[in-house]
């Protein structure tokens, strides 16, 4: 709850502090930040707090801190790395918490330096057996293929991110392995001066699960805004969630807060701004 109120607090004050004279430069970072395979290196942190639900008055934390870096290849194709690092807290019977790294995911997208109307990734992504919460280690390592695509037209940035892992290695006690999608359309509205409407749930679906409690289908949106902390862009982000549909024994609220550290290039190539 500290961390929560802490995030709060800063996206409050970060949100006020800029200036106009950074109206046009926020704006185009804003439309950055929303392609995943923008050749902008960041270092997203973001916290989410999961409550609710069959979780009653039990509380679930998310911290992900997710860097992401191009990597070019040539003047045609670049990869993009993004890799999530998730720090979770779960609670356990008897009031109990149990604290530590999940599983760390890495994703790599080829895209063209390049595009026309449309940007796009393709690339793979691998679940890593990196984890010291024993309330969410898998002890497995997963691949999959990844893809992602999106279009920005006017203010609109509109696309989605989809993987599908399978276990490739290690074993699952319960006798079955990694087997999960994941899709996150996203929705983004631009005003002037780097203020945004947002919508990014994170929809997933576990095939090892009886039928009616594969999908995980979170609905709801928010608001973001690029500033800066001096000379240093950084972009916030406050959302909520309701789990709309859901497996049993989750939550059914989830407020997601972030900060987002940008360090764009000098001279950003055509496809990092939409």
């Amino acid at each position: 709850m500290k961390s929560c109120a802490f995030l709060a607090a800063m996206i409050v004050l970060l949100a006020g502090a800029a200036g106009s004279v950074f109206a046009q430069s926020e704006t185009d970072l804003a439309k950055a930040t929303q392609n995943p395979i923008a050749d902008l290196t960041s270092i997203p942190v973001q916290f989410n707090f999961y409550s609710g639900g069959d979780l009653g008055t039990q509380t679930q934390t998310v911290t992900n801190l997710q860097p992401v870096m191009p990597l070019p290849i040539n003047d045609k194709w670049n990869v993009i790395a993004r890799t999530v690092i998730p720090f979770v807290s779960v609670p356990l019977p008897g009031g109990e918490r149990s604290y530590g790294i999940a599983d760390i995911q890495e994703q790599l997208f080829l895209t063209p330096t390049k595009t026309g109307g449309l940007v796009w990734g393709v690339g793979a992504v691998a679940s890593l057996p990196t984890a010291t919460n024993a309330a969410v280690s898998t002890g497995q390592t997963a691949l999959g293929p990844a893809g992602v695509a999106l279009k920005t037209t006017g203010p609109w940035v509109v696309g989605a991110l989809a993987n599908n892992i399978w276990r490739v290695m290690g074993e699952d006690p319960s006798g079955g392995g990694i087997n999960q999608f994941f899709l996150q359309p996203f929705i983004n509205f631009n005003f002037k001066r780097g203020w945004a409407l947002s919508a990014a749930p994170a929809i997933t679906a576990d095939w090892n699960a009886p039928s009616g409690e594969q999908w995980t289908v979170p609905v709801g949106m928010g608001i973001s805004k690029v500033t800066r902390i001096g000379n240093r862009p950084v972009s916030v982000l406050l959302q909520y969630y309701h789990l709309a549909e859901r497996p049993p024994g989750t939550p059914d609220t989830n407020w997601r807060m972030q900060i987002n550290f940008l360090f764009p290039n000098p001279k950003p190539k055509e496809h990092a701004a939409g």
